[in-house]
């Protein structure tokens, strides 16, 4: 693996809310990391700005707002997210069939073929165990509501998952090899858990085939964040 294909499998969790903050990381980062995520509390205080700012950078976004309301709502805001020309974009697969559907069908009718953005389905957060499952109501464990989900979101005609790396395996074995997996709970070796649960290492997750891994703090918090990008470059390449 070349190094350019590992920088573009990372994602930085662009974790901010300053809109200073977005151009000093875009600009920083823009030649370490393949993408930004731009996430509820960035798009909220700063919107499409956040997205253009960015892409003026160089930069490609995957806009991670997780979208999940009735089905023309979802559709329609997934379609807005689409044309800002982000690279990834996102709903939730607990939503259900009819809802991903609606949103692949009216993209598929705006883009006519075109490139256009790539639509991934949450399945389970990687924040969440078969406890916090059962407080809700869901009975099954976690490995087996990820693997429902996504075959649920690829007969939809989703591009893809937000999945743990540890579901990857179960993810490939079901959805196929051309099923884009994005895999967040990756913490190289030299980082923290935080509030991650199900974590891995960025080489094993991409050993496991995540095509796309969201990694923040360790980047963000490093003293050196270019360095700790490289750093995971390096580990990528390794795997």
């Amino acid at each position: 693996m070349t190094r350019d294909q590992a920088r573009e499998k990372i994602i930085f969790a662009l974790d901010v809310n300053e809109f200073s903050d977005v151009e000093k990381w875009a600009s920083l980062l823009a030649p370490h990391v393949g993408m930004f995520k731009i996430g509820k509390q960035l798009y909220t205080a700063c919107g499409p700005a956040a997205v253009r700012m960015i892409q003026k950078c160089g930069g490609e976004v995957f806009l991670d707002l997780k979208f999940h309301d009735i089905p023309n709502t979802v559709a329609m805001a997934t379609l807005e997210g689409a044309r800002l020309g982000v690279k990834l974009v996102n709903l939730h697969a607990l939503g259900g069939y009819e809802m991903m559907a609606r949103t692949m069908e009216t993209l598929d009718k705006e883009f006519k073929g075109e490139e256009r953005a790539k639509v991934l389905a949450v399945t389970i957060l990687t924040s969440s165990t078969e406890e916090t499952l059962r407080e809700v109501g869901i009975e099954h464990p976690v490995r087996d509501m990820v693997v429902r989900l996504a075959t649920l979101a690829k007969k939809a005609g989703v591009d893809g998952v937000v999945a743990s790396p540890q579901e990857v395996p179960l993810i490939r074995d079901a959805c196929g090899e051309d099923f884009l997996i994005v895999t967040p709970g990756v913490r190289p070796a030299f980082a923290e858990a935080n509030d991650q649960k199900r974590i891995m290492t960025p080489a094993e997750a991409v050993r496991a085939g995540a095509d796309y891994l969201v990694i923040g703090r360790p980047i963000s918090a490093a003293s050196d964040p270019v360095e700790a990008a490289e750093k995971i470059i390096e580990g990528i390449m390794g795997a």
